[in-house]
């Protein structure tokens, strides 16, 4: 049995119906740090050294959530997280959190280009990361919310608040964690403005830049011209708006 084995195997024994995440780092030490104290938390966790021993995981096994080193020998993993938000099955629905050295606006900007739900800079705080993992979990999980779901509708557009579905004339159109809970905050207020900083979320820094990364990837999903957009409009000074049909 390898260290890494032993360590991980000394944490505390996860539930089986506990939320499953996969790490990808190619630095062991990390994979031993994280495994232990997440799976301390009460997760499962399963470990990956690399974006091809990710992927083989990702296909035999169902995760939850992807903590996601971005510097990586091989394929990085701004590269990784865009390969999968582009995927054609439910891979492309996995939440991501990048964690990682590369802490700087612009590699933020560039993960969540990439499609990751959330950026944590090394070193991190661990209360700070189990929070944005129980956050990110949190906001995956309302999809799953029991009642009746209300629905709204624009242009060719059909969204289901309950079941974070966005379909275009019937056809699925798929949507990273991040960007289903952003239509969700503006679906619950048709018309109205809602702020940069509840746009944001609890997940990613309130910072103007980030969301409108956001928004502008939601746009080029539901606008037929994003630079000149029709439901999906700023509220200048604000934050955005969501025009849905009466």
């Amino acid at each position: 049995m390898s260290a890494e084995q032993k360590a991980v195997q000394a944490a505390a024994v996860p539930a089986d119906d506990a939320a499953h995440l996969l790490i990808i780092d190619d630095d062991r030490r990390i994979r031993v740090l994280l495994s232990r104290m997440l799976g301390a938390e009460g997760y499962r966790v399963t470990r990956a050294a690399n974006a091809e021993e990710a992927m083989a995981r990702l296909k035999s096994l169902s995760f939850d959530l992807i903590v996601l080193d971005a510097m990586m020998p091989g394929e990085d993993g701004f590269a990784f997280a865009a390969r999968l938000r582009a995927d054609t099955t439910e891979l492309a629905h996995v939440p991501i959190l990048m964690l990682t050295a590369r802490s700087e606006t612009e590699d933020r900007v560039r993960g969540l280009e990439a499609g990751v739900d959330d950026y944590l800079g090394k070193p991190c705080e661990p209360r700070e990361l189990t929070l944005r993992i129980a956050s990110i979990l949190r906001r995956a999980g309302r999809r799953l919310r029991l009642g009746p779901p209300a629905s709204v509708h624009f242009g060719d557009f059909t969204f289901d608040l309950g079941r974070g579905e966005l379909r275009q004339r019937g056809e699925l159109v798929r949507l990273t964690e991040r960007e289903r809970e952003m239509l969700r905050l503006l679906a619950e207020n048709p018309g109205g403005t809602v702020a940069r900083d509840i746009l944001a979320g609890s997940g990613v820094a309130a910072n103007e830049r980030t969301v409108d990364v956001q928004v502008n990837r939601l746009r080029r999903k539901i606008e037929r011209d994003p630079s000149n957009p029709l439901h999906l409009q700023t509220a200048r000074g604000a934050g955005y708006r969501l025009l849905v049909d009466r």
